[in-house]
């Protein structure tokens, strides 16, 4: 949900109009309709006070396919040294082709 859609449900749920959350919130009638219409991008501290006056609030979550997966790393940390040796020498092996591919294409280069 886009900033805008998200401060215009959050006044509509409020029960309130632009006027009366920009009366609460100190900041001027045109800059909720503006930011609602999508023409401003709120500052992190307006958008807070919008939505507080609202009895909303706004949290911040993180993206699918942002920061580090852990899992892998915690997956290999729980395997013995010897199953790591074997996983490494099995991922070797399974590169072979590709390596073969690579001085191949260098080679007829």
């Amino acid at each position: 949900m886009a900033i805008g859609d998200r401060v215009r449900a959050a006044r509509l749920e409020a029960g309130l109009t632009q006027r009366d959350l920009a009366a609460k919130a100190g900041v001027p009638q045109s800059t909720v309709a503006r930011i609602e219409s999508g023409a401003l991008d709120p500052r992190f501290g307006t958008l807070d006070r919008l939505l507080r006056v609202c009895n909303a609030e706004l949290v911040v979550v993180e993206r699918p396919g942002r920061g580090v997966d852990r899992t892998l790393i915690q997956a290999r940390l729980a395997m013995t040294p010897r199953e790591r040796v074997e996983y490494s020498a099995a991922a070797s092996d399974a590169m072979a082709p590709i390596r073969g591919a690579a001085r191949r294409r260098r080679a007829a280069s």
